[in-house]
């Protein structure tokens, strides 16, 4: 019988922090590809030390489409696509290894743990934390959305043992650059599905955008991270919608 094989799928842009990391704990799988988005950080020199294939694409078309671009380079049975800053530990890797080799289902669930400046979060709507990533080539493929894409599939996920470890905020630098690319993207997301921007949108949406990270959602069990996660998840809802709003003035006047 022909051996199930594995190939993992990341996208990579100034990742070179976790990215060995990364990889080292991916030793299980049998192809890595990583779509480089123009790094000048010494990411695909690391991702080729440590044996994946690199495939340089700079023309950023979302976060969507340039995930498919990474399924599409992949030839093997089955897929896991995750990011440069998330490890898979070792009790997660066994049970992928043994998810594919005897199959009950097309998609497979991960329990990723996120961290915030250093503090893991278990609460502000971070965790649980159950995301399809393990799939049968074929089985399913990212929405096209700029940001905050999805997998699409039909099949019924199961849930994996183990952990996905996701190292997403290093530092509060790190916080502002994605408020302001989160935003961004966001923002013309919106404007082009037809959506309206304003000032008190912008204040309300915001507004509750805190009350539900911090009351709702217990960010305050996550004690000063939950805080400014909670602040950070209020200040990228508002920039969103002020973002809208002048795209919207944009659109309305392309000569001013």
């Amino acid at each position: 019988m022909t051996q199930t094989t594995l190939g993992v799928a990341i996208i990579t842009k100034n990742a070179a922090l976790r990215l060995a990391q990364c990889l080292d704990a991916l030793s299980f799988a049998d192809d890595i590809v990583v779509i480089d988005g123009g790094s000048t950080d010494g990411t695909a020199q690391i991702a080729r030390a440590h044996g994946a294939r690199v495939i340089e694409q700079t023309d950023w078309p979302g976060f969507g489409p340039q995930k498919n671009r990474a399924l599409d380079a992949l030839a093997t049975d089955w897929i896991l696509s995750i990011d440069a800053d998330e490890i898979v530990s070792p009790e997660l890797a066994a049970s992928m290894c043994a998810a594919i080799a005897a199959p009950q289902t097309d998609v497979y669930a991960v329990d990723r743990l996120s961290s915030f400046c250093g503090a893991w979060i278990r609460h502000s709507g971070w965790y649980p934390d159950w995301i399809p990533r393990l799939f049968r080539r074929g089985a399913a493929r990212f929405s096209d959305d700029l940001v905050h894409e999805r997998l699409v599939f039909s099949a019924s996920a199961q849930r994996l043992e183990g952990k996905l470890l996701h190292y997403s905020y290093e530092d509060f630098d790190g916080v502002l650059r994605k408020l302001d690319a989160y935003s961004s993207a966001g923002a013309e997301q919106r404007a082009a599905a037809g959506k309206r921007g304003s000032f008190g949108k912008a204040v309300a949406r915001g507004a509750w955008a805190f009350v539900r990270t911090y009351v709702l959602r217990a960010g305050f069990l996550d004690g000063r991270a939950g805080f400014m996660i909670a602040v950070f998840n209020a200040e990228t809802v508002y920039y969103r919608f002020l973002k809208l709003a002048l795209l919207n003035r944009r659109s309305a006047s392309p000569d001013q």
